[in-house]
């Protein structure tokens, strides 16, 4: 697979792509989906259906091996692995999915949540960057840095039934910002180097001048985002066939594989 396929192009100018229908993607879904519902049943991850039971967090819920399987079968394979190799990305390992479940009358307010945050989920869709973490009083500070973000669909729901959305072109911004702040200091100070000046403005500067587009695909697709890219839930579209939907929910496995090699990384690569 060479470097000048469109989804490279895509993936680095819009900051996320979307992968072609694949039918061993299909297959690893097919594995994955029954061990997903159990980890939404499970008692232990009751504490992840937040946001008054319209949305499961499920971070690192899957239970999947270092290749990708899940209970033996089929490892995770395919043209999203090879776009993912393609963009340069050695993945030595793949992390535990994080299981996103969205139920119909997703936003609700979550615990603990301001009303200020709850209109920032309801209208600007909680738009963030991974692996910025929260410190303290609203300090940010990057304490996971990924390589990227692959999110496969499990459940096939319409396109405006909490979809992700993203701000394309974000990513540039992001790393333009976070870089000035970053990178003049040692690597080993980055994690307490506090981004949350800098991440507010280049949010801002993103809601300006970017494209906000909403992302689905059906099981057998994926899609990429870039680590730096904006992004974040859209509501769940009320329709008369919602009861048919709430079972499952839309539920998607995203992937954030920790970035191998220097923490410079995180703002140097594609």
């Amino acid at each position: 697979m060479g470097n000048s396929l469109p989804e490279i192009e895509g993936y680095r100018s819009l900051g996320w792509v979307r992968i072609p229908f694949d039918v061993e993607l299909l297959d690893w879904v097919s594995a994955a989906l029954p061990a997903a519902r159990d980890a939404v049943r499970a008692p232990e991850n009751a504490d992840w259906r937040v946001c008054e039971g319209t949305w499961f967090v499920g971070v690192n819920a899957l239970p999947n091996e270092a290749d990708g399987s899940v209970n033996g079968k089929t490892p995770l394979r395919g043209r999203a692995v090879e776009t993912v190799e393609a963009l340069g990305f050695s993945i030595g390992r793949w992390d535990r999915a994080q299981i996103s479940v969205i139920y119909p009358g997703y936003p609700r307010p979550r615990e603990g949540e301001s009303a200020a945050a709850f209109v920032y989920r309801k209208y600007r869709n909680a738009a963030h960057v991974d692996g910025l973490a929260r410190v303290g009083p609203g300090r940010r500070v990057l304490r996971d840095p990924h390589a990227f973000i692959m999110g496969v669909p499990l459940t096939w729901v319409r396109p405006d039934a909490g979809p992700l959305v993203i701000w394309e072109g974000s990513h540039e911004i992001m790393r333009e910002a976070l870089g000035e702040a970053l990178l003049p200091r040692p690597p080993e100070t980055w994690p307490e180097t506090d981004l949350t000046d800098a991440y507010h403005a280049a949010r801002r500067e993103a809601f300006k001048r970017c494209r906000r587009v909403s992302v689905s695909a059906r099981p057998g697709e994926a899609y990429l985002v870039h680590r730096l890219a904006l992004h974040g839930i859209a509501p769940w579209v009320p329709r008369t066939q919602d009861a048919a939907a709430s079972r499952d929910g839309r539920v998607i496995a995203y992937f954030r594989p920790p970035l191998e090699g220097s923490i410079r990384d995180w703002i140097r690569l594609a």
